[in-house]
């Protein structure tokens, strides 16, 4: 009985112990001084401040935030977190799928069909005016497109894959140059060879054989593993037919592509086969291709709206005249011509001044924004050379947008700031102009912290005395020791 006592007497001292601890860290923090408290909310200041400018460079340079970044790459696989972007069923119906694309906003950042070769063709601009034609917001777009396209979870079985999947995310253009080196000296790579004619090609003629190169060795991995891995290369060859004179195997190979593999109408190679096709001057196979995809329930983009607008003017361009339209009225094929060129000036507003050489060309970016200039300027780079080859109907197009007033529907948007870059900056000012007003009227904020602390701890202090008055004191001994 006595030891059992002295036991109780002992865990009851403890537990005493213990909330004496916790009243006297509340008295320490209660005579805090002002001083203490103006050191603590500057350094607070200063810190988020350096994470605000550190966030915004690395913003200004790379496009997106460093913090949402590093959280979505490395943390969200750490906590299991799921990519919203994969298809959660795969046997989806055609009418889901329309009505997916009914639903996506033009208004978005999208793959430039027509975008050019950054070996043999953006580099040459960089060569002679030793100006970038590109920002590092659309080359990291263009990484990521790599990685989907090219990469898939069982290229560390391979030891040229595995090489590949890191060249992907490689920033610098001589490590994922040299990494796809060291693929090919491992074994026939065919994302290797796609690497190297992009990237390392100085002329369309080696960017061929390097990508007929790829479309042999994709096809040696499909015989070998009969998974279809070789497609990637095709589409990409076909870019070399146009440039080096071959229009007619480019359409070829583009419309057995399309028929081989319906897919790849999400990379619009659709718009690829029609800028072909002009070139051809084969207008009734544009209109065929146009009857197809210029629907209501696919996404409309400058090169759909401008050629159909460029078919119906053809028809009326080379006798239109103003004056005599406006004495005896438009005719039925002029009014439709007229309504088309509306239809497709108010798609894009900033295409007619790219096509009337009001505003200079530049090289078309890697990914374009809908409805924004960068489309009309990926548009008109390709497409002027049509216009000026259709007698009027540059004429016809300046009339028309001349004459109307259109509201304006497309106002190239301004990116976002981060959610972090908000945050911080949020911070950093509050923290700021606490430290301000602790340093002016020290003791009405010194009032004001302690008022704050004692009612923080409040809560917890009404905790730990229900606590200690419910739980028995051996048990409560045991949790004071943790």
């Amino acid at each position: 009985m006595a030891e059992n006592g002295t036991g109780i007497l002992i865990e009851q001292l403890k537990s005493s112990i213990a909330c004496d601890n916790l009243t006297t860290v509340s008295m320490f923090l209660n005579t805090l001084t002002p001083k203490f408290y103006v050191a603590l909310t500057g350094t607070s200041s200063l810190i988020s401040g350096l994470i605000l400018i550190f966030e915004w460079w690395y913003f200004r340079k790379y496009g997106t935030s460093f913090i949402e970044q590093v959280s979505v790459s490395h943390l969200r696989p750490l906590l299991g977190g799921v990519d919203n972007s994969s298809p959660t069923n795969s046997n989806s119906s055609n009418g889901d799928a329309d009505s997916n694309r009914q639903s996506v906003s033009e208004c978005k950042v999208w793959r430039n069909p027509l975008n050019l070769f950054r070996g043999a063709e953006y580099n040459r601009y960089t060569w002679v005016t030793g100006r970038e034609p590109l920002t590092y917001y659309d080359m990291n777009l263009s990484a990521q497109d790599h990685q989907t396209f090219f990469t898939c979870d069982s290229d560390h079985l391979r030891p040229a894959d595995a090489i590949m999947q890191k060249a992907w995310r490689e920033r610098n253009p001589q490590a994922r140059i040299s990494a796809a080196h060291e693929a090919l000296e491992l074994e026939d790579c065919a994302t290797a060879y796609i690497l190297l004619a992009e990237e390392e090609a100085t002329t369309i003629v080696e960017a061929e054989k390097l990508f007929k190169q790829a479309v042999k060795a994709g096809e040696g991995c499909y015989r070998r593993s009969q998974q279809l891995q070789h497609h990637g290369a095709q589409y990409e060859a076909h870019r070399t037919y146009a440039p080096l004179g071959r229009t007619r195997e480019a359409v070829k190979m583009m419309r057995d592509l399309m028929k081989e593999f319906p897919l790849l109408s999400m990379f619009n190679i659709h718009e690829n086969l029609l800028e072909s096709l002009l070139e051809l001057q084969n207008y009734a196979d544009v209109q065929a291709v146009l009857a197809k995809y210029d629907d209501i329930s696919l996404p409309k983009s400058a090169t759909i709206c401008y050629t159909a607008a460029l078919l119906k003017a053809r028809a009326v361009s080379d006798k239109f005249s103003p004056e005599a339209a406006s004495r005896r009225g438009l005719s039925t094929a002029e009014m439709n011509a007229v309504e088309a060129i509306h239809r497709a000036v108010e798609f894009n507003p900033h295409v007619p001044k790219y096509l009337l050489e009001m505003k200079s060309l530049i090289l078309p970016p890697e990914h374009i924004l809908k409805r924004g200039d960068s489309e009309a300027i990926a548009y008109a780079f390709f497409h002027l050379q049509h216009w000026k080859r259709v007698e009027g109907a540059l004429n016809l197009l300046h009339c028309t947008w001349e004459g109307t007033v259109f509201h304006e529907v497309s106002v190239y948007p301004k990116k976002e700031l981060p959610f972090f870059i908000l945050f911080t900056a949020g911070l950093c000012s509050f923290t700021a102009m606490l430290a301000l007003l602790t340093h002016q009227f020290p003791e009405l904020m010194g009032v004001f912290a302690k008022a704050f602390l004692s009612t923080l701890f409040a809560p917890l202090n009404f905790i730990m005395e229900k606590v200690e008055s419910i739980l028995p004191s051996s048990l409560w001994h045991q949790l004071t020791r943790i």
